[in-house]
């Protein structure tokens, strides 16, 4: 039985950043998927694990990232890359979220940044707030650069599960990258790889039409 449904957030509440990635690099002239092949070299331990832990500010993550960019062959900022992150909301699933949450509990398991003055100025008081707006009507949020651990590490999801108050057989988890549902799954959890809003909802609604 479903008691939990749990959303990643960016890729699945809001658009793509993948897609906002390849736009850039197409701008820029670099390789396609270097933002993401980067982030996922050492990605334990890299700029981007050391961000969404909260072990470093976007400002230090702004000089590693660049340093590990060069690295690669390009200069590219940290902070050009964080704001790609914030991308548009989908409205249909927000649509989801409002109409879930009277029978299940609705979490949202965010990899996400240490808020600081810089991030702030960096995407916008409108942006923020919109996003805030949604994070708002969550049950639950439990973001990782405040838990200090990260999707795919198994400590995170136990840490979640703990604080939603739910066993991870009876939660169902969204996502759009499989390397953070396998561990999920691992768990016990029913997982959902997300491609699209619609796909998502019609997903959703099967598990939950079955459980």
């Amino acid at each position: 039985m479903i008691e939990a449904i749990l959303f990643d957030f960016g890729g699945v509440i809001t658009e793509s950043p993948f897609d906002a990635f390849n736009v850039f690099e197409r701008e820029r002239d670099l390789p396609e998927n270097f933002i993401r092949n980067l982030n996922s070299d050492q990605h334990d331990k890299n700029a981007w694990a050391k961000l969404e832990r909260g072990e470093i500010s976007p400002d230090e993550f702004d000089e590693l990232f660049r340093r590990e960019a060069i690295n690669r062959g390009y200069d590219v900022s940290g902070l050009e890359i964080l704001k790609l992150v914030y991308t548009p909301l989908r409205p249909s699933m927000i649509s989801a979220i409002q109409k879930y949450k009277h029978n299940y509990q609705v979490a949202c398991l965010t990899n996400n940044f240490p808020k600081t003055p810089t991030l702030a100025n960096l995407i916008g008081t409108t942006r923020l707030n919109e996003w805030q707006n949604v994070f708002d009507t969550f049950s639950h949020v439990i973001e990782s650069a405040k838990v200090g651990s990260r999707k795919p590490e198994e400590q995170f999801f136990l840490t979640a599960c703990d604080v939603i108050g739910v066993k991870p057989s009876s939660a169902v988890f969204l996502d759009d990258i499989g390397s953070n549902l396998k561990p999920a799954r691992n768990m016990g959890m029913t997982t959902i790889k997300v491609t699209s809003a619609q796909q998502a909802i019609n997903s959703l609604e099967a598990v939950l039409n079955s459980s």
